[in-house]
């Protein structure tokens, strides 16, 4: 991990509009043990839904997946996930892990992503060495969206098949900077 440092969250300078919402970012989330087999191990996924604050006294970050994407059971089985932000030149990376599924093949391999990860008493976390900001997160609350509860018609509109994405509020544990 010497390619990174620690910083705490009143160190991090990002904007989380940009960062999400129009350079994306990988969300991770990994079965226990030591293997780093893509769609087997641990599952990725891009994302350009979520955001950062502050909840329940606590740095949060909080994102949203489908049940119908891979990486949800792990999400579901496990109590932390990552979040990877890319430099422009992952672009292509990051299409390929948001269009393609990890049931179907090692997504990092493909795109040439070289996963690390470390474990400590809440699970395992795995992140990209070629990211230049990850966080290092733990599962505080998860909640699929509830229908009955959208104000906006077009919001609800989004799904059609009723596959409503869950939301997870996530506590931040650690934020890796490339140094």
């Amino acid at each position: 991990m010497s390619e990174f440092r620690t910083i705490t969250p009143e160190e991090f300078s990002g904007n989380p509009f940009t960062l999400i919402g129009r350079d994306w970012m990988l969300v991770t989330a990994a079965n226990p043990g030591d293997g780093l087999r893509g769609g087997e191990d641990y599952n990725t996924m891009t994302a350009s839904w979520g955001g950062m604050g502050i909840l329940w006294g606590k740095p949060v970050a909080f994102v949203f997946v489908r049940p119908q994407r891979h990486t949800f059971s792990f999400t579901e089985k496990n109590d932390r996930l990552t979040l990877s932000f890319f430099g422009p030149e992952y672009r292509e990376a990051l299409n390929l892990c948001g269009t393609t599924s990890g049931r179907d093949c090692d997504k990092a391999a493909e795109c040439g992503l070289t996963p690390a990860s470390e474990t400590d008493e809440n699970g395992r976390a795995v992140w990209f060495r070629e990211a230049r900001l990850v966080l290092l997160t733990r599962k505080l609350y998860a909640k699929p969206f509830d229908p009955e509860a959208f104000l906006d018609r077009g919001s609800r509109d989004m799904y059609p098949k009723d596959d409503f994405h869950t939301v997870y509020v996530c506590g931040i544990e650690k934020i890796l900077e490339k140094t």
